[in-house]
């Protein structure tokens, strides 16, 4: 794109919008660009990111602005991301090509009504999690949505990537949380989707929405459920177990039987000597649990998860270890770009999967086979656990580092084939590539595989409500 081209588009929306809300500085623009996909991470520590940069960041205060942006880039075919919090970890915040414009709603980041009586709470796009829980908490309520990116997190990108916040086995993901929305399309024109407890007319269309990943709109506004929540009836305890195997039993009759902790933790042996090892032996994994909600319902969950880690011969190790987890659940947001691992020379990423229970105990077993056998080089470290339990399975959260190398290309090269080790192995078993990070750009090659021949459904809604294929160009949809 020639320097004039640029110069008219930049123009173009700051007549549209403002020309104070059209960014241009480089050093805002590679800012803005950060992903934190780990060899990106990587990349940005050996000063060799090599992202295509964004025409510019446009910040909208309100969805008309929106609107008028997105009319524009529509009708010239330019490519744009739609963003907010910037807490992606699979490449969908950054520019599929250099022709890109970036639409940065944080500025929308109202609470718009507190609906006490109905138990609901509407917020602009923009709005950080963090405040919404805290205004929340104020009043005596909680969202029930605590992801681990709970610092940085803002609703619309949790609401596009179908986020999972770490007390969901209680309270559901975000698609559980979501009574009704307000988006604007590629062409421009702005859709509300009401606030309704259920409905039994069609499709649910909030799901065309919910987890698009700014594929398919930009969301403005959202309603989500609000739950009673007085801290002061909370239980809290761990168990090791013998193995991971006996762990996930734990977890599937606990599940299967309608037991509903806030929390429900399974950290194999490698995790738990980590942060645990005052309280279990050498080989034993560790399970974590919170139970959250009113005084009776909190004492019969707590008696029934008792019951059921004892007779499969857990260990009750007391509460500390659920109290380390909570006081150190969010510090990776602080280290993203100045760890341990990057200071030893390492990428380091994580890749979460989910299957039933017939296949997960396998899938986890046979991932952690395969990379022994392959001898993956200048591995440094693979662990895995499960955070997030339902009555028909479980999800595993592979965390892995391996040595990088000072060719930018071998480490990506080095990345794709460990993480492609595990797609490969949760596919061959019939578990989805992802549990709540999203697709983004880096999991796209694996996209016709998640979705087989239901795939044809995305591809025609793709079609039909972005025929110029301007948004998120790369992410989500394969090219």
């Amino acid at each position: 794109m020639s320097i004039l081209q640029v110069e008219k588009i930049v123009n173009d929306l700051g007549k549209l919008v403002g020309s104070e809300k059209v960014i241009t500085d480089k050093d805002i623009l590679k800012e803005d660009l950060i992903d934190n996909v780990g060899y990106r991470r990587y990349e940005i520590f050996k000063n060799q990111y090599v992202a295509p940069m964004p025409i510019c960041v446009v910040k909208p205060d309100n969805e008309n602005e929106v609107s008028k942006i997105l009319s524009y880039l529509n009708e010239n075919r330019i490519n744009c991301v739609p963003k907010t919090g910037r807490s992606s970890s699979t490449g969908g915040g950054e520019p599929g090509d250099d022709m890109t414009v970036i639409i940065d709603g944080s500025g929308m980041n109202q609470i718009i009504k507190f609906d006490e009586e109905n138990m609901l709470i509407t917020v602009g796009c923009g709005t950080p999690i963090e405040y919404i829980e805290n205004y929340c908490n104020k009043k005596g309520y909680t969202t029930g949505h605590i992801p681990q990116s709970f610092p940085v997190a803002q609703i619309g990108g949790l609401i596009a990537t179908r986020s999972i916040g770490q007390f969901s086995t209680l309270y559901g993901g975000i698609e559980d949380l979501v009574i009704g929305l307000k988006a604007v399309l590629p062409n421009g024109e702005i859709i509300k989707i009401k606030n309704v407890p259920r409905r039994s007319a069609g499709p649910d269309i909030r799901h065309l929405i919910i987890g698009s990943e700014g594929a398919l709109a930009f969301i403005t506004e959202a309603t989500l459920k609000i739950f009673k929540f007085d801290e002061k009836n909370r239980w809290m305890n761990a168990y090791a177990v013998k193995d991971m195997d006996t762990g996930l039993k734990i977890l599937q009759e606990i599940m299967t039987n309608g037991y509903k902790p806030a929390v429900a933790r399974l950290h194999d042996e490698i995790e738990a000597s980590w942060d645990y090892s005052k309280f279990v032996k050498s080989d034993e994994s560790i399970l974590l649990f919170i139970v959250d909600g009113l005084e009776d319902i909190v004492e019969v969950t707590r008696k029934a998860i008792d019951n059921i880690a004892r007779k499969a011969g857990a260990r009750d190790v007391g509460s500390k270890p659920v109290e380390i987890w909570l006081n150190h659940r969010f510090d990776c947001n602080n280290t993203m770009l100045d760890n341990e691992d990057l200071r030893n020379d390492c990428c380091a990423d994580t890749l979460e999967v989910a299957a039933n229970w017939t296949e997960i105990g396998l899938l986890y077993k046979n991932v952690c086979n395969r990379i022994a056998e392959e001898n993956f080089p200048g591995l440094v470290r693979f662990s895995g656990h499960s955070s997030h339990s339902y009555l028909n399975g479980t999800n595993i959260y592979f965390m892995f580092s391996f040595k990088g190398d000072n060719d930018i290309d071998k480490t990506r090269e080095k990345y794709f084939r460990l993480i492609g080790l595990i797609i490969d192995e949760t596919l061959r078993l019939g578990g989805s590539i992802s549990h709540h990070h999203g697709i983004g750009k880096f999991r796209v090659p694996w996209i016709r595989d998640e979705h087989g021949s239901s795939y044809i459904l995305l591809e025609k809604i793709k079609d039909a409500i972005d025929p110029n294929k301007i948004m998120n160009k790369g992410t989500l949809f394969a090219e």
